[in-house]
């Protein structure tokens, strides 16, 4: 199963050290059998985008809580592409969002299948996004168009060997 897991590049230079993902259990995104039942028309790659769109969400966030934290990180979303074995995956009536899964053991690099990070371009609308982030949660519709502009941007795709270059 094609998993999407939201990181940031911190997370991913840490991922790439440890040689894994991890420690489990792991949140990420996935196209789920609720997923398909809410997105009747939808073909596969369309499910696949709307679970790599999820995950860039959860990205977002995770750049915001790094910030609070004092983290100095770039305002780049990072999802991370893992085909994982279908029995390592949960999703289930018990999770939030139809997309969500849990995956229950670490995930080995070898497994990993692609990056997709924000183009450096971006960086305004990121930055734009992780402000109006707590404005938005609180129900603020202007605060909810700027978390919204960050994704108009679509994510770059890299190859694993791709990586290092990217965290250079």
């Amino acid at each position: 199963m094609r998993v999407y897991l939201p990181s940031t590049i911190p997370a991913l230079a840490r991922v790439v050290a440890a040689g894994e993902l991890g420690p489990a259990p792991l949140t990420g995104f996935a196209v789920t059998p609720a997923l398909i039942e809410w997105y009747v028309s939808g073909d596969t790659e369309e499910l696949e985008y709307v679970a790599l769109t999820e995950a860039a969400r959860t990205s977002l966030r995770m750049l915001a809580a790094d910030r609070k934290d004092g983290v100095e990180v770039a305002a780049r979303r990072v999802v991370i592409a893992a085909d994982v074995p279908d029995e390592t995956v949960k999703s289930g009536a018990d999770l939030e969002e139809r997309a969500r899964v849990r995956v229950l053991e670490p995930i080995p690099m070898r497994l990993v299948a692609a990056v997709h990070v924000d183009d450096p371009d971006a960086a305004p609308d990121v930055e734009a996004a992780i402000a109006a982030l707590p404005a938005a949660d609180g129900g603020d519709d202007d605060a909810r168009f700027a978390v919204d502009g960050a994704e108009d941007h679509e994510l770059l795709w890299y190859a694993t060997q791709e990586i290092p270059d990217l965290l250079a």
